[in-house]
């Protein structure tokens, strides 16, 4: 995916060019919601920002003075979709059941978000994919929050007297690692396969085993 620092010339197709805004205010929601309509008719290979201004039908001035760069326009449009995606995610952290029932939960339900992602929202999973493979500081905190939702749950079993004695953090990061197979978004091409289901009940079954207090 290519990204530009600022401002500058950008793919304009032919005869046409993006309105100027007359003073026309926009929100930061309009402009997210306008980019998603743009990434999935175009892709994020061939989407620009210009592209977002002609669909808002205003200069890409105005669009750059929310949004610095492509780059920062393309973080700010990812982080919404995950948001959106994983919410159910905090209700399981909180939710009825012991620790061990809620991380099982936890993780299924982060697989069967991020794979809905990526059949119903390609395009945007692409941008999703692209950012993750430049390692983008974003997404890495988007990660570390997961991971602390994990953590908590881990914590409350430790002290139910359900999980093993070590800390949180470094028993949740082991999970969430261990589990990439099922939300990274590098395997989603294998999450349609009949056996993802199977193999992810299996992979629960070994680490919550490991992860008892009296195993």
């Amino acid at each position: 995916m290519t990204q530009r620092d600022g401002p500058g010339p950008e793919r304009q197709s032919p005869g046409s060019t993006p309105q100027h805004d007359g003073g026309r205010s926009l929100s930061r929601g309009e402009i997210l919601q306008a980019t998603e309509e743009v990434l999935r008719r175009f892709g994020p290979a061939k989407a620009t920002v210009v592209d977002v201004a002609r669909a808002l039908k205003v200069s890409h001035g105005t669009v750059y003075r929310h949004f610095p760069s492509k780059a920062v326009l393309w973080d700010a449009v990812t982080r919404r979709l995950l948001d959106r995606v994983h919410a159910p995610l905090s209700s399981v952290m909180t939710g009825p059941g012991t620790a061990m029932q809620r991380v099982r939960e936890w993780v299924w339900v982060l697989f069967a978000a991020q794979r809905a992602a990526a059949l119903d929202a390609p395009e945007l999973f692409a941008t999703y994919q692209a950012l993750v493979g430049e390692n983008s500081e974003s997404i890495t905190a988007y990660r570390a929050q997961l991971e602390a939702q994990l953590a908590q749950i881990v914590a409350d079993g430790q002290q139910a007297g359900e999980f093993c004695d070590a800390p949180p953090a470094v028993l949740s990061h082991a999970l969430f690692q261990a589990t990439a197979y099922f939300h990274d978004p590098g395997y989603a091409s294998k999450w349609a396969s009949d056996r993802a289901e199977a193999d992810l009940d299996a992979l629960l079954c070994l680490l919550l085993a490991g992860l008892a207090a009296d195993s």
